[in-house]
This record gives C-alpha cells, sequence and structure tokens, in this order.
C-alpha cells in the first residue's frame, strides 16, 4: 500500500535558493542534461523532462508532491475520497462492473489506473453531455438572444 511518508516530495526539504535555480533551469526546454561524478553527460529525454519541469515549478510555488504507481491498489474509501463520492456510492458503481477492481480476502482493492480510467470516462461523458446542452440552448435562440431585453421602468 502506499505510504504518503515514502511517497511524498515536500518543499521544505530543498532550500528555496535550490528550487529557485532549478525553476530557472527547467524553464527552457532541451537545456538540462544529468551529469554523474565521472563527468559522463546524459540528456533527459522529453516525457521525462516535462516531468521534471512540473515537479519543479510545483515544488517552488510551495506545493507538495506525492508520486502514485499506476498499479497503487487504493480501498474503496480512498478511492472514493480521490475520485469525491461516497464509500456507498462507489461500491455501486464497482458492483455495477463500472471501475474494476480485485479482492484481497474479503475486502476490495482498485488500481489507481482503473481509478483515472474511470475519471478519464466519466468526464468525457459531462463533457458530452453539457456540449449537447449548450447545442441545445444555442438552437433555442436563449445563449445569443437576437435582442436585448426592453429596460425596466
Amino acid at each position: 500500500m502506499l505510504t504518503t511518508r515514502t511517497n511524498r516530495l515536500d518543499p521544505s526539504l530543498i532550500p528555496e535558493e535550490a528550487l529557485a535555480q532549478l525553476a530557472k533551469v527547467f524553464a527552457v526546454p532541451d537545456h538540462v542534461a544529468l551529469i554523474d561524478a565521472q563527468g559522463n553527460r546524459t540528456h533527459i529525454p522529453e516525457a521525462l523532462f516535462a516531468h521534471f519541469a512540473r515537479i519543479v515549478r510545483l515544488m517552488s510555488e510551495k506545493k507538495a508532491i506525492v508520486m502514485v504507481p499506476e498499479d497503487e491498489a487504493f480501498t474503496t474509501q480512498a478511492a472514493a475520497n480521490y475520485l469525491g463520492m461516497s464509500r456507498q456510492y462507489f461500491v455501486g458503481l464497482l458492483e455495477k462492473g463500472e471501475i474494476a477492481f480485485h479482492r484481497v480476502g474479503t475486502h476490495r482493492r482498485v488500481t489507481f489506473k482503473d481509478l483515472l480510467a474511470y475519471e478519464r470516462r466519466r468526464d468525457q461523458t459531462r463533457r458530452a453531455a453539457m456540449d449537447k446542452l449548450t447545442d441545445e440552448v444555442i438552437k433555442a435562440g436563449l445563449y445569443f438572444p437576437d435582442s436585448d431585453p426592453a429596460p425596466q421602468p
């Protein structure tokens, strides 16, 4: 199970000056390389650079970072908290088959990647519903009325 203590990067552990310097370095893409004790230089791949840059930016804004592997197993309560819903509602989603889960003894566990997949599907469904509603409002002429309503006396 994930422990916040071992997976949390706290900005208070790095001097502000060091974070400020790192933020400047990571502000310019493709200008960062790793150099080991023997002087060997290694270029940081773009995908990794983007993550490092975001971590440095957030930490320089005094925000802590928690790293979660995709295969990390969440309890139903932790997963419900992550999605912002009650545990009972979340368990209902599991039982309906909307989110994959496995059992550890009698307890349900959900991987972080399955939570992310559900979150993406839910957000796409919400966006599609809002787009449809917006289209209906525009077709009804209520979004951009042809004329301003008459001023009230």
